[in-house]
């Protein structure tokens, strides 16, 4: 789901997505209606994009574009991906669980929400501390967010922080002790969440090519492309509430240490929260979550 910098070392992330767009356009048809004298023609047009596993195109809120910037310079330690999760049989996430979920497109039948493409280039760190969740190591994190955006810090802070403590997560089944801190607290790792133009300066800024749709990690942590955050993925079957459960574990899943991706472990099962989802399933029922309900971790062989 992101792009890894060099200092984190070289990993491949669910990411950069290829840029398909293949509008289908069903040309109306005029139907004559005779009526009190009148005539009237109705047509109807419709463009389908198309959906793209890993290089999403920029255009479409769930598509990326053409990369700008080959992956094969991307310096030891960075990642790029855009990682998909779905609800389902395999337990996907549920948003209403999750506090205050950002406004997002799907989550309530309301229209998708508008996504620009940048914003100031700046950066609000979320005034909210929370309580150490998890076991094992220490790691403290803050989330920022772009400013001149409608989504506030501390609601995404809030939302991260429900994802990194729940049951199904990385700390509860000891893989490390998270934290949420406010500004001008120290933090071993930060979430940003960015516009595409913004990603990508911060993606391109450690080598990584993101195309304007998908998540990175730098030497700093995570950044989160916006369009992700708020529109989900077009191979994503839940709601971009869901997809944020996805992009937090898959990307956290880097920061403790996870280098290498998984494939799907046989048709009917679980894909793992390290798997590029995104690029297809495989046979494999989307998840979003690195454990199961009975706290089993959900692995696959490496790819």
């Amino acid at each position: 789901m992101g792009k890894r910098a060099a200092s984190r070392q070289v990993r491949s992330r669910a990411g950069v997505r290829r840029r398909p767009f293949a509008p289908t356009v069903l040309s109306g048809v005029a139907l004559g209606v005779l009526s009190l004298g009148g005539g009237a023609a109705l047509a109807h047009w419709q463009g389908t994009p198309g959906t793209a596993a890993d290089d999403a195109p920029r255009a479409a809120a769930t598509e990326p574009r053409t990369p700008s910037a080959p992956a094969s310079q991307s310096p030891p330690g960075a990642t790029a991906s855009a990682e998909p999760s779905a609800s389902g049989s395999s337990g996907g996430p549920d948003p209403s669980k999750s506090p205050d979920s950002s406004p997002s497109a799907g989550d309530g039948g309301e229209p998708p929400p508008s996504v620009p493409d940048k914003a100031k280039g700046t950066f609000t760190t979320a005034r909210s501390s929370g309580s150490p969740a998890g076991k094992g190591p220490l790691r403290r994190y803050q989330v920022l967010v772009e400013d001149g955006l409608d989504l506030s810090a501390s609601q995404a802070a809030a939302e991260v922080e429900a994802i990194l403590a729940h049951p199904r997560g990385w700390g509860a089944n000891g893989r490390g002790t998270f934290q949420l801190v406010s500004a001008g607290e120290p933090a071993d790792f930060v979430i940003k969440i960015a516009t595409p133009d913004t990603a990508d300066q911060l993606c391109l800024a450690v080598g990584l090519d993101t195309g304007g749709e998908l998540n990175c990690e730098t030497v700093e942590g995570v950044v989160v492309n916006l369009k992700r955050w708020l529109l989900g993925s077009p191979t994503f079957a839940g709601t971009p509430a869901e997809y944020r459960h996805l992009i937090i574990n898959h990307e956290v899943g880097h920061e403790i240490g996870i280098r290498q991706h998984m494939g799907c472990p046989g048709p009917g099962k679980p894909a793992p929260v390290m798997m590029q989802q995104i690029k297809g399933l495989n046979g494999c029922v989307s998840n979003a979550w690195p454990y199961d309900e009975n706290g089993t971790y959900l692995t696959g062989p490496t790819v």
